[in-house]
């Protein structure tokens, strides 16, 4: 009985007892690892879950504000195109009366017929009359062309599948060296003062940017303006490159066209002869 009464008291071994007090004594002792590790990533949950709630929180809060400055800002465009529009019409309409006003000094300095001769030549009246539309437009996927001869060899353009400011002056150009008496560019009345330019991407006629396609208006000799052109070295030019960078273009006559006046011309360096001036150089 007395063995069977120690077992019983001692069931753990002395070196058994001893390493779990050494253990505690360190302070291992406690749960298990594994529990722990769970404990660990369940209070991370929770920081997590706090952590999105505040932010949900802050974005219901600061919704109001941005939806607000967005709205303030859709409205401040909206006013400042409204009143860009109106100077804009303003302007147009100053310029028309300037026009106006040339057009009468010049009838009563050289009478009516040499009046509507110089605003003709000037563009700076309306003109109507048969001629030709011209419209030129960008290959369907610009940038992809044919080999061969290159017709813009000096234009360093990796894009030739788009029309440039290049091709729209030779057309111009050829245009008017096939007879058209007055030219326009999308609705831009073209005058002996005005340019064609680019910005980036953009063709600009007198800084004013234009978006394919590009219709040109020119009046004259429907029939006569349409063959020449076609014929000239600027006419192959644009034919070359519908061939081989598959820009697009399409010429027809017109029995009426209508050009608009050119805005008022301001011509910085010349000036008018006066008697002084001439009695000084006779």
């Amino acid at each position: 009985m007395s063995l069977i009464t120690n077992v019983m008291d001692h069931s753990l071994d002395d070196g058994y007892a001893e390493a779990a007090a050494r253990k505690e004594s360190r302070g291992e002792g406690g749960l298990p690892k594994t529990l722990r590790a769970k404990l660990g990533l369940a209070a991370g949950l929770v920081l997590a879950a706090l952590v999105v709630t505040v932010g949900a929180a802050q974005a219901r809060v600061t919704a109001p504000v941005v939806a607000k400055e967005h709205q303030e800002l859709i409205d401040r465009i909206d006013s400042e195109t409204a009143a860009a529009d109106k100077l804009e019409s303003t302007v147009d309409e100053l310029r028309d009366d300037v026009s106006a006003r040339q057009r009468a000094a010049l009838r009563s300095s050289g009478g009516s017929a040499d009046a509507d001769l110089a605003g003709l030549l000037s563009g700076a009246t309306v003109v109507h009359g048969p001629g030709v539309e011209l419209v030129v437009n960008d290959a369907k996927e610009a940038g992809t062309g044919g080999g061969g001869a290159n017709p813009r060899e000096t234009s360093d353009f990796s894009d030739t599948g788009r029309v440039r400011d290049r091709d729209m002056q030779r057309v111009v150009n050829g245009l008017w060296a096939s007879g058209a008496e007055a030219i326009s560019v999308n609705g831009q009345r073209l005058t002996a003062l005005s340019a064609i330019r680019a910005a980036g991407d953009a063709i600009l006629v007198d800084n004013r940017p234009l978006v394919p396609p590009y219709t040109v208006l020119a009046v004259g000799d429907g029939d006569r303006l349409s063959t020449r052109f076609q014929n000239s070295a600027d006419g192959l030019y644009l034919h070359a490159l519908e061939e081989q960078y598959g820009i697009r273009a399409t010429i027809s006559t017109q029995g009426e066209l209508r050009l608009p006046a050119a805005p008022s011309v301001i011509v910085r360096t010349a000036q008018p002869k006066s008697e002084k001036t001439e009695k000084g150089t006779s």
